[in-house]
């Protein structure tokens, strides 16, 4: 498999998500009748949250994840699967988590993982990008 269809699978996992978590708050806004904001119910809020909390993240890190692909030989193999998978599980763990209410083990290990993401996507594009100068 190329660097760019394993990318191609992390992002197309990440889209789906956004779509899953969007359609949630559609539904959520029909069955409460909510038409806009987050009226007063919390299950409601929930839902928001974690779809705009999807989207605040998930965006720059597919582009990361892209870049990752196309800087191929001077990022491995395993930064693209590392970062893939930790952005992707972080987002998943996160948005169960946020579901639920109070703070616990999905949303803290969902940030955690996002942000693990971030920093490997980031440290191994600084270090393309350098490497690429030498």
């Amino acid at each position: 498999m190329l660097r760019l269809e394993i990318a191609a699978i992390y992002v197309g996992v990440n889209i789906l998500i956004l779509l899953v978590l969007g359609v949630m708050v559609a539904l959520g806004r029909q069955r409460h009748k909510i038409v806009l904001g987050e009226g007063e119910n919390r299950d409601f809020a929930r839902a928001v949250r974690a779809h705009a909390n999807a989207a605040e993240y998930i965006p720059a890190g597919l582009i990361g994840l892209a870049l990752i692909a196309l800087m191929e030989p001077a990022t491995p193999l395993w930064l693209l699967h590392a970062s893939g998978l930790s952005l992707t599980i972080g987002r998943i763990l996160h948005a169960v988590g946020l579901h639920t209410g109070a703070l616990n083990i999905g949303r803290v290990a969902g940030i955690s993982l996002t942000w693990l993401s971030y920093l490997l996507i980031g440290a191994g594009l600084i270090y393309a990008g350098l490497s690429q100068q030498l």
